[in-house]
């Protein structure tokens, strides 16, 4: 009597073990499937520690496609760039760029589509409250369109003029088109004021990647637009880190930011106007036209210049295949302000195996953290840099300078919004803009080097006798980070 419901028990028990390892094994033949290795192994690692929470996470979080109404929508957005290019060409506006980073510039071009292009004048503006009145004072003169994207626009006492620009830009006559990212606008102050203001105006908005349930239109809830780019009349493009949003972020605790724009004149404003054009259409599947119809500007200046978009909706990561393609070019020096540097395994290779070599690379970063996890994740790394022989430096808090850029060999420079962490690479849609012009590098160099005399800098005996349960944060974050 007491034999049959043992073995049906011992049936039960065999039963849910061989579905168990028939799931894991499934997982691990799955899993690794067109994702890096350590990427892979985080995900095996979390799902088979925690089952339940970590399938579930898997199944909202592991894929970084767009949504399949977006995808559909690429190749539109990619031909029209070539598009562009094969104009700029057919009017004798592309460039070839000769030398050390000829193939970087190529390489740019079979990426992101967007081929350097010359007869551009460039201005660094560094800071933060003079970079919106200098975007202003654009806007207020716009004659034929405005497009504008940023990962945050919110409306507050320093955006007001801003925002008033675009509302009498609009009203005069000017096409004015802006994009903002849903998650990063929506959770500031007078949001919903904001849209009313856009409508009554007649700017024609749109935020950019919502959360939908939508089969067509799902993508896992936390890819993000982080793109930042003005483009006006196929004139003048302003491009960087700045949000459009006062300088702490509405933040309750002391920290405030310090931004890094590049004010271009000439041809390459339609280039970045392409980029918010893309975003809009893949947004709403309506095509611009604005920036293929207006005037193509005159020669500006002499600077050669090449936007590079990248995110998820390409085939490869284009903004680290750039900063790697650069870093194993150089030859005598690496200037990278970043607020935040948590690499891959590509990336630390090429820039460790820089110095190794020789180059002098130096990384300013922030002490003051504005993100808990990828601050912790960051400093993970310092002591493999440091070991290296890699400056590592911090600037005081309560600034957080959150410039993007990079100079090698004080020859090229690349400028944009794009961070040298894993979520920049995998997750969010970047533009990275490269500058081969010596005099803009050796500008963005000197402005480096006086934001590393004013930060305290790393050494190797101290950084290894840090608390142990700092350290141990840091190995969680790091490992959290992979889990793309």
């Amino acid at each position: 009597m007491d034999t049959e419901p043992s073995s049906l028990a011992w049936i039960i028990t065999w039963t849910i073990l061989a579905i168990d390892l028939a799931i894991r094994l499934g997982l691990i033949l799955y899993i690794p499937k067109n994702r890096k290795p350590s990427a892979a192994l985080a995900w095996l690692l979390a799902i088979f520690v925690a089952p339940l929470l970590g399938t579930l996470l898997f199944l909202i979080l592991g894929s970084t496609r767009l949504s399949r109404e977006r995808r559909e929508r690429q190749p539109t957005v990619e031909r029209s760039l070539r598009a562009l290019s094969k104009k700029f060409r057919d009017n004798g506006y592309t460039k070839q760029v000769n030398g050390t980073f000829e193939q970087t510039s190529l390489l740019g071009e079979a990426l992101g589509g967007l081929a350097p292009i010359g007869g551009n004048a460039v201005k660094i503006l560094n800071g933060y409250d003079s970079l919106i009145a200098d975007m202003t004072e654009q806007v207020a003169a716009a004659k034929h369109y405005v497009y504008l994207e940023f990962f945050i626009i919110a409306l507050d006492a320093e955006t007001e003029e801003f925002i008033s620009a675009l509302e009498q830009a609009a009203g005069r006559g000017v096409a004015v088109y802006a994009l903002f990212d849903s998650f990063g606008s929506k959770k500031f102050a007078h949001y919903q004021v904001m849209k009313r203001r856009f409508k009554k105006a007649g700017i024609h908005y749109k935020a950019m990647l919502p959360i939908s349930l939508r089969p067509r239109r799902y993508s896992r809830p936390d890819l993000r637009n982080h793109r930042k780019i003005v483009a006006i009349d196929n004139h003048t493009a302003f491009v960087g880190s700045l949000n459009m949003i006062e300088a702490t972020y509405a933040r309750k605790d002391k920290i405030h930011y310090t931004e890094l724009v590049t004010q271009m004149t000439g041809p390459v404003a339609s280039e970045a106007a392409a980029i918010v054009a893309s975003d809009w259409h893949l947004e709403t599947g309506e095509t611009l036209t604005h920036h293929t119809t207006t005037h193509l500007t005159t020669a500006a200046g002499t600077v050669v210049t090449q936007m590079v978009p990248s995110g998820p909706g390409y085939a490869y990561q284009n903004n680290l295949k750039l900063f790697v393609s650069l870093i194993y070019r150089s030859a005598h020096s690496i200037h990278i302000t970043n607020p935040y540097f948590v690499p891959d395994e590509t990336l630390i290779a090429a820039i460790t195996a820089a110095s190794k070599r020789g180059v002098k690379v130096s990384i300013l970063n922030s002490q003051a953290m504005d993100q808990w996890m990828v601050g912790h994740a960051q400093r993970s790394y310092y002591e493999q840099l440091l070991e290296a022989g890699i400056d590592i430096r911090l600037f005081p808090a309560p600034e957080l300078i959150h410039s993007k850029y990079m100079v090698v060999d004080n020859e090229v420079a690349v400028v944009g919004s794009s961070n040298l962490d894993i979520r920049s690479f995998e997750l969010n849609l970047e533009n990275s803009t490269v500058f081969y012009d010596p005099q803009t590098a050796l500008s963005l160099s000197r402005l480096h080097k006086k934001d590393l005399a004013r930060s305290k800098a790393l050494k190797l005996d101290e950084w290894k006798k840090r608390p142990l349960h700092k350290t141990f944060l840091d190995s969680l974050a790091r490992l959290t980070s992979d889990l793309q």
